[in-house]
Formats: C-alpha cells, structure tokens, sequence
C-alpha cells in the first residue's frame, strides 16, 4: 500500500467500526454489534476495507489490534442483511460483493504494520478468515474458530481461506475445516498452529494488546518488510525468494534503524527505534 496521499484527509468517525488510537502507535479496531455477535454488514466491510488502507496511507499505526465487542470476535455475515440482499442479486453485483470481501482480507495481508486478532467467543464465517488473516491470533480458552461456508451451500474457500488456511494449520486440517466446518476449540486451535498465543480466560484483548505495544515499540520498518516478504514468498521458487530476501536487506542495510542498532549496542543501550 502506498503511503502517497491525495487531497481526501482522514476519516474523522467510522459509523461501523470502533476505533482508538493509543500514544504507543497501536491502534484498537472493534466490530461493535455485540447484540448480533458482531456480525458484518455490507457497510462493515466496506469500512473496515477502508479504515485498513486509510491507516496503511497515513502511517498512523505501527500495530492495530482486531477484536471485537461484547460475548465473542465475530459470527461472520449478518444472515438477515446479507444472505437475504444477496439472494436478490444479479451475478455482477454479488462478484462486487465477493471482491469487496476479498480486499478486506488482501488489506489485512497487505498492511505495512503488524496485525493482531484478539479472539474470544465465537469466530465464525467471515470472522474466522479476518482472524485468519492478522499475522497474531490471540485467543483465550472460550474461543472457537468455525469456517461455515460450506454449511450454507457455499465454497468453504472464501475470502481467501482455501489460501491462507493450508498455509497455517497444513493441507489435512485445512480440508477439514473448511469442508466440514465444524467448530475448533482454542485447546485444539493451538495444537494445530491456528493460534498464536493461548491466553487466560477473559484476558484475550489485553494480552493482545500487550504484544501489539511490543511490536509497535520494535522495528516496524523491519516488521513491515518481514510481513511483505512472508506473504510474497508464499508462491516463490527458492531462487526467486533469496533474491528477494537479498534485495530487501540492502536496503534495511542502509535504514537508520540499523545503523541505530549498531550505535546502541556500541553505546551498550536500548536501540531507540524510528522505524525508516
């Protein structure tokens, strides 16, 4: 995402979202439907689509935490405001629906910041696949991941989860999950890669906040370009990965945050990130 900005200036209110910037450069996306379990709308989508590249365009975060309000992450789409509109739909308005639901996902991948989901309760449908997409699942032991696609008749490769999926938790429990679309519990989540960190009841938001201050205290210029490299990578023969790696350390080579690593540890002090 470019950070180049045109003459539209920052979104002063999101009407679908609930969003809260911290002095530490971590910035707290809420889905904030708690009496429908947070589930999407079409609106819902489009901002959080919007927010992302928004956020990504004006560097005003160096982590964002994805959570979601009330008694769980997020039962995916809103069945009576989506399912219905849809049915109702001409084939080229649902592929504009569809696209707009991959682009939330390709704005999470593609983000030049760390991306932490912090899930409890229910995330389902499309909550289960933005989960998916942050780079960091923290979970606590009332989280349950369910891909249900294909329950309502659909494919279970939605948004990207026939991609992104196999690349987390392995080709077997992808196929699993994603025909099936049975419920996976954090104990089982964690076993099989789908979380990051298991943390204790109730305290899944704060410790995923506690790991977005680290990484928003860290080198973001490197993060971002780590980030850029996992996704890129993920369809590269060898070759053209190494080129890669080797073309992205010149130029962190020639970053300040690298030549500051090499002053503090001469200094024997905490590096002082600046993130360029």
């Amino acid at each position: 995402m470019s950070p180049f900005t045109g003459s539209a200036g920052s979104t002063a209110q999101w009407e679908h979202l609930r969003v809260a910037a911290d002095d530490d450069g971590v910035v707290t996306v809420t889905l904030d439907r708690p009496e429908k379990l947070n589930a999407l709308t079409f609106e819902a989508y489009a901002d959080l689509r919007d927010l992302i590249a928004e956020l990504a365009r004006t560097g005003t975060a160096r982590a964002l935490v994805l959570a979601g309000a009330g008694r769980g992450f997020c039962s995916g789409g809103d069945v009576e405001e989506i399912i219905g509109a849809t049915l109702a739909m001409d084939t080229g308005r649902l592929l504009d629906f569809n696209r707009m639901t991959g682009q939330v996902v390709r704005a999470l991948r593609e983000a030049p910041f760390p991306v932490v989901a912090a899930v409890h309760g229910v995330a389902a449908g499309a909550g289960a696949v933005l989960a998916l997409a942050a780079d960091f699942r923290v979970a606590d032991p009332s989280a349950r991941f369910a891909f249900l696609f294909t329950r309502v008749g659909l494919s279970g490769g939605d948004m990207g989860a026939a991609y992104l999926l196999p690349r987390v938790v392995g080709l077997g429990h992808a196929t699993r999950l994603l025909m099936l679309g049975d419920a996976v519990r954090a104990a089982e989540a964690e076993r099989i890669g789908l979380i990051s960190e298991l943390a204790d009841e109730g305290r899944a938001d704060e410790a995923a906040l506690a790991l977005a201050r680290r990484l928003a205290a860290g080198p973001t210029l490197a993060y971002a370009q780590t980030k850029a490299l996992l996704t890129a990578e993920l369809d590269m023969p060898l070759a053209a990965a190494v080129e890669m790696d080797a073309a992205t350390q010149a130029l962190l080579m020639n970053s300040s945050d690298y030549a500051e690593f090499h002053a503090a540890f001469t200094a024997k002090r905490p590096p002082a990130w600046q993130g360029r």
